[in-house]
């Protein structure tokens, strides 16, 4: 007898239906073969499904058994087929009703007892069932929350294999999960660090200020002790919210790379740290079966690369494309993937290998060509990319033994949501949010410079030689500046201040 089961995978952050046919045929050796595409953990469910039918007090058909995943060109991963292909030799075996069985879509791996464990992936696959008016959704309890934000779906979360049994024979019904509105997830952060405890910096703080307001990527280069890691540390206490379609679109990629918290959700801004010794896959992503990489995960967050000079300059040239771009393409033989990167980088150095080259009263210990060759690793385009690149000096100290405390995060970030609500208004029309993702056709539309700002912008491209991208991107920090302080208009001294922040990368 044949029986068809629907469940589903991901292939880049979209979930794909499969179709899990079943063949319980009672001719020739008794086997049991699993086709179309299946990997290591595919072809290893042969054995859970058996002992988890068993341990739910069926007995295990003896015949020969084909489980076809269709389509067959589709190359199939993961312990999530484990659940369908169960339901579906029970249901060529008779032994379960099949009424409902084609308006339902099955997930899970089980365990020899027959439980039902979490998979990555069940936020897009979810989206895809109510794409395809598929009614039921039928998966472990710890998947069920993340799903339940999808509308139009009936999630029926199933501790066991036995309580599905049970629901489709109609002999006790498992109850559905209620929707969650995503306005019920949304919640306040505490963050470990505060603008109010960090002595000093006021320029640092005033550019991160700005790097918040507009998402514009920012560089801090300083000596040791100045406060650069712990200014960064802090800046997440600055971001403005997400909204409702961001935590939706983050929440994916964390359900695809199986990193979704206890909540469920990622309900606020991402702020992912990888170490200078990851690799360009671990930064970009990829593998066999390619997955997210640091950037993805920092999207619509913060990517925090600390050292930044350490990082081997094959991954941080691997950054140039998704930074201009937003997202990032991987190709592999099977086809290509793209993922989402619109992060905000955030990067800090030192300026000399031993740390302490410009300080005012450490003499710096290294030569003239390790100071050369350790600036080399970091290109031109690379920093050409970054909008804001600021010096740290050491901290006074007066400011160390007398300083009563900065502005409180909590009020800093009040100025950015307000920059960040009139940026909304500004961009409502269009597929952008912020400054930082203007393009020059958006930048002629929407920026519009008095003629004193126009003709001092004129004379630093002439003087100091900038390039056409450090023309558009004085723009664009100008116009964050500009709605920080609620102007209209670019004004001359907003060209200035944006100037400053531009010209540091050639120190």
């Amino acid at each position: 007898m044949l029986a068809k089961i629907l469940s589903g995978t991901t292939i880049g952050l979209d979930g794909v239906l499969i179709e899990v046919e079943v063949d319980v045929a009672n001719r020739g050796f008794p086997t049991f073969t699993i086709v179309g595409l299946p990997d290591k953990a595919v072809d290893e469910a042969k054995e859970r499904v058996r002992a988890a039918i068993v341990n739910a007090g069926f007995s295990m058909p003896d015949s020969r058994i084909t489980v076809n995943l269709a389509p067959a060109d589709i190359p199939k991963a993961g312990s999530g087929f484990d659940l369908p292909i169960a339901i579906g030799i029970l249901a060529a075996s008779g032994k379960i009703k099949t009424e409902i069985l084609s308006q339902s879509l099955f997930l899970g791996e089980l365990s020899l007892k027959g439980e039902i464990r979490k998979v990555p992936g069940a936020l897009p696959i979810a989206l895809m069932a109510k794409e395809k008016k598929i009614k039921n959704l039928f998966l472990s309890p710890q998947n069920s929350l993340e799903a339940s934000i999808i509308e139009n779906l009936l999630l029926y979360p199933a501790k066991n294999l036995t309580d599905i049994i049970l629901h489709l024979n109609q002999i006790k019904e498992l109850l559905p999960q209620p929707h969650l509105k995503i306005e019920e997830i949304l919640s306040e952060e505490k963050y470990e660090f505060d603008f109010a405890d960090i002595y000093g910096q006021e320029q640092a703080k005033r550019a991160l200020t700005i790097a918040a307001s507009g998402f514009h990527n920012i560089h801090l280069r300083g000596v040791p002790g100045a406060g650069k890691t712990m200014l960064c540390r802090a800046f997440s206490s600055i971001l403005p919210p997400m909204e409702k379609e961001e935590i939706l679109e983050v929440s994916k990629i964390y359900s695809v790379a199986g990193l979704l918290n206890k909540k469920d959700f990622i309900t606020n801004r991402p702020f992912r740290a990888p170490h200078h010794t990851t690799s360009r896959i671990g930064l970009i992503g990829g593998g066999t079966n390619p997955a997210p990489g640091e950037i993805s995960l920092a999207h619509r967050g913060v990517l925090f690369l600390d050292e930044f000079a350490e990082f081997p300059r094959s991954v941080l040239e691997a950054l140039r494309q998704p930074l201009e771009d937003g997202i990032v393409t991987i190709s592999r033989a099977l086809g290509s993937i793209t993922f989402p990167s619109r992060f905000l980088l955030l990067a800090a150095s030192n300026p000399c290998p031993c740390g302490y080259l410009g300080h005012p009263k450490k003499a710096c210990r290294c030569s003239p060509s390790s100071i050369i060759k350790y600036k080399k690793r970091l290109s031109g385009p690379i920093l050409d990319r970054i909008d804001i690149h600021v010096e740290l000096p050491p901290v006074d100290e007066e400011k160390l033994a007398h300083y009563s405390g900065g502005e409180k995060s909590s009020k800093i970030k009040e100025k950015v949501i307000s920059a960040y609500e009139r940026q909304k208004k500004r961009f409502k029309n269009t597929s952008i949010k912020t400054n930082g993702e203007m393009t020059p056709k958006e930048i002629k539309e929407f920026c519009h410079l008095t003629t004193e700002a126009e003709s001092l912008l004129k004379q630093a491209i002439s003087r100091f030689s900038l390039s056409a991208r450090s023309y558009f991107k004085i723009i664009k920090v100008s116009q964050t500046i500009a709605d920080l302080e609620g102007k209209e208009k670019i004004e001359s001294y907003h060209i200035a201040e944006a100037l400053q922040f531009r010209l540091n990368e050639e120190n």
